[in-house]
């Protein structure tokens, strides 16, 4: 053996030595050490032509990742609340990126809904103030103004949220699906997660920017031309951002197709506005009288 294959001997037997020697130091073993990382990946069997092992299905079913979500409620600390206030400010600034994110979720989680109950937190405080705040300026004590936050908070947003995702859901699997397949279908979660994408801007309109025009200028001018074109204009600008939001939100689905037709709405939307202002059909002055009516 020359000079020049000890050396290359003597580096190879000095590099194995300090490479076990490290994988020691951390408590592991090269066999050990695979399977951890094996761990981060789907696992096949050898003869299931690619297919998911029964643990790997069983963490991608929807009743373990609702399982997930729901647990998350109760660790604040595993909340990323920074990233959820992140998304309520592009909501209303650029909500494609918002919608990007998901993308990149499905990248890495293989799911597009949330796995993170951050923004359903942050929007449910954001319900329960302006709740409060409407009780405020509609002169109610405290026994209606808690009346009044659970039918908002149970019935408002959670009940008829359940509603319209449901719908939506049944809608975008039936009729927009470009090929039918189990492999492609809108998950429930995202659908729930595109309502309470467009439910933010319109709470933040009509239950916290409208607060500040009730009894100043729609309220009290109800009858008057200026009183219905301020609190309808408030009233089309927030559906308006509900409808759009909620098309980017399908939009984004690449297996989905004609999903232009959710933004068909708008026109009937436009119509309704223009004949509520020329009628004098003042909706924020229907929506105070709604309120009050509940609490009684």
């Amino acid at each position: 053996m020359d000079t020049g294959s000890i050396y290359v001997f003597i580096f190879a037997t000095v590099q194995e030595a300090s490479t076990n020697s490290y994988i020691n130091e951390l408590g592991l073993s090269p066999v050990k050490e695979c399977s951890i990382n094996s761990t981060m990946l789907p696992t096949t069997s050898p003869n299931s032509n690619g297919a998911l092992g029964s643990a790997d299905n069983a963490r991608h079913t929807a009743g373990f990742k609702r399982y997930k979500y729901l647990r998350r409620l109760l660790h604040l600390g595993q909340m990323d609340f920074d990233f959820a206030v992140w998304q309520m400010l592009y909501l209303f600034t650029s909500p494609q990126r918002v919608y990007r994110n998901f993308h990149y979720r499905k990248q890495t989680k293989d799911q597009w809904a949330r796995d993170d109950p951050a923004f359903l937190v942050l929007l449910g405080i954001w319900l329960c103030v302006s709740t409060v705040g409407f009780g405020l300026v509609l002169d109610m004590g405290v026994l209606e103004t808690l009346k009044l936050l659970l039918w908002v908070v149970f019935v408002d947003c959670i009940g008829v949220g359940l509603l319209i995702s449901t719908l939506m859901w049944v809608i975008s699997n039936k009729y927009l699906l470009k090929q039918p397949s189990r492999n492609f279908d809108v998950e429930w979660g995202y659908a729930f997660d595109v309502h309470l994408n467009a439910f933010y801007p319109l709470l933040v309109i009509l239950h916290f920017l409208q607060l500040f025009f009730i009894n100043h200028i729609v309220v009290i001018n109800s009858d008057w031309f200026v009183g219905c074109f301020v609190g309808n204009t408030l009233w089309l600008i927030a559906i308006g951002y509900y409808l759009y939001i909620t098309f980017l939100g399908y939009n984004a689905l690449p297996f989905l197709k004609n999903t232009v037709v959710l933004l068909y709405p708008f026109a009937l939307l436009v119509l309704v506005y223009v004949l509520s202002v020329s009628l004098g059909w003042n909706f924020t002055k229907g929506l105070c009288w709604f309120y009050k009516f509940r609490v009684q």
